[in-house]
């Protein structure tokens, strides 16, 4: 079949130019659609044999070939009645599935990520290595600022540095009650430290994560909400997120650690980005803390956006910079001096993070016995969550009302 046959069948809409697949170890395979245009896009599973099925809207496909490999038998595509490019992707065995859509950045345009997560014979997932099981998962928890920089200052004096110190005590003390989860704060005081050190400790404690903590501030003392970035190469992803970066990056020596490229060591940090799926992955965990902190706080953005953070340019772990609100807006300078709100705010994160990890580096991880909550993400269908929680689907319905497999994401579903 002439892969390219249906380049002009949506000429308005996205156009399908490139899809990859990697595979990222216990049999895992991760499929990168690269568009033209941000997609709409529904994804779900087939058995008997087992298929994905992603159906991208009004999208054009454009393509000289497509890949295989790994799990994937082969990959098909087809014209649905309605306009609707469908790509089926024959599978070697089940597995569940996740997406999630990336914006412009590191010299790639929009790209729908879809996760394929290999299953036994009894509908688990796969899971090789007893090491994983046991082993602990370190997040590095970077308080902005400290010591002779006092970070942005509100307007009842708050300083940024104090808040955020706060906030990364708090989130330390609650990831030390997680068993799979350990804590390492970058500042522990009120000193300061450059950004190059900040990132050189995480790697030292041997970090899988990175999050760095901050609170915004804005020439408006009427902007608020909390909201979560990613390293960006190419540029920022709105206004804000430039101002940011500027601002984050000032204290240190931006001749030495500027994203434009100009140092060579640097030069080689950007490479290897652009060549991995740290910023991939980064966005990814970014999705899970934005849901949760959703559930404590305003948010500034319904997305996780990007910039050029030089604190963000980690190697080889998943790294997002938090802005917990805007300390320059009174009523927001008020909520994050409180303990109390500092606390939902360090919950909040702390459930993303364990809730990000839990998927992607330690999968077999499952929650204690009882009553649990999965918030349902973009892609996801209710056998795949079904499965991954080792429950039926028809109790899974039950427990939530269903009367059938539909469900939105962003929704809250009881698993039995």
């Amino acid at each position: 079949m002439a892969v390219a046959a249906w380049s002009c069948a949506a000429a308005s809409g996205p156009v399908l130019e490139q899809m990859r697949l990697s595979e990222k170890g216990d049999e895992r395979v991760r499929a990168v659609f690269e568009l033209s245009a941000a997609p709409e896009h529904e994804l779900f599973t087939l058995s008997d044999p087992e298929r994905v099925v992603v159906d991208l809207a009004d999208t054009a496909l454009e393509l000289d070939s497509l890949p295989r490999g790994g799990l994937v038998r082969r990959i098909r595509t087809g014209r649905q009645g309605d306009g609707t490019l469908r790509v089926v992707l024959d599978l070697k065995k089940a597995a569940d599935t996740r997406s999630f859509v990336i914006g412009p950045g590191g010299g790639r345009g929009h790209r729908l990520v879809v996760d394929l997560l290999p299953q036994d014979g009894d509908g688990r997932r796969v899971v090789h290595s007893a090491a994983d099981r046991e082993r602990q998962v370190v997040v590095a928890i970077d308080a902005g600022h400290g010591g002779v920089d006092p970070g942005a200052i509100g307007a009842n004096g708050t300083h940024e540095k104090d808040v955020v110190l706060a906030v990364a005590r708090r989130l330390a003390s609650i990831l030390e009650d997680k068993p799979h989860l350990k804590p390492v704060l970058i500042r522990e005081g009120d000193y300061y430290i450059g950004l190059r050190d900040r990132t050189r400790k995480a790697d030292r404690q041997g970090a899988d994560i990175f999050l760095s903590l901050h609170a915004d501030a804005s020439e408006s003392s009427r902007v608020d909400g909390a909201s979560v970035y990613a390293l960006s190469l190419d540029g920022a992803s709105s206004e804000q997120a430039r101002m940011l970066a500027r601002q984050g990056n000032a204290p240190d020596f931006i001749s030495e650690i500027s994203l434009q490229g100009r140092d060579p060591e640097l030069q080689t940090v950007l490479l290897e980005l652009s060549r991995g799926s740290t910023i991939e992955t980064s966005l990814e965990m970014g999705n899970h803390l934005l849901t949760k902190l959703d559930l404590h706080a305003d948010l500034l953005h319904g997305r996780v956006h990007q910039a050029g953070f030089a604190v963000l340019k980690s190697l080889d772990m998943p790294s997002v910079l938090i802005e917990l609100g805007f300390i320059t807006n009174p009523r927001e300078e008020r909520r994050l001096k409180d303990p109390n709100y500092q606390y939902k705010l360090a919950a909040g994160i702390a459930s993303g993070v364990s809730e990000y990890a839990r998927e992607n580096l330690l999968p077999d991880l499952r929650q204690a016995s009882g009553s649990r909550e999965h918030v349902v993400h973009r892609g996801e269908t209710l056998s795949g969550i079904a499965r991954r929680y080792d429950v039926s689907t028809e109790k899974l319905r039950s427990a939530n009302d269903l009367s059938g497999d539909r469900i939105n994401a962003g929704a809250k579903l009881t698993i039995p």
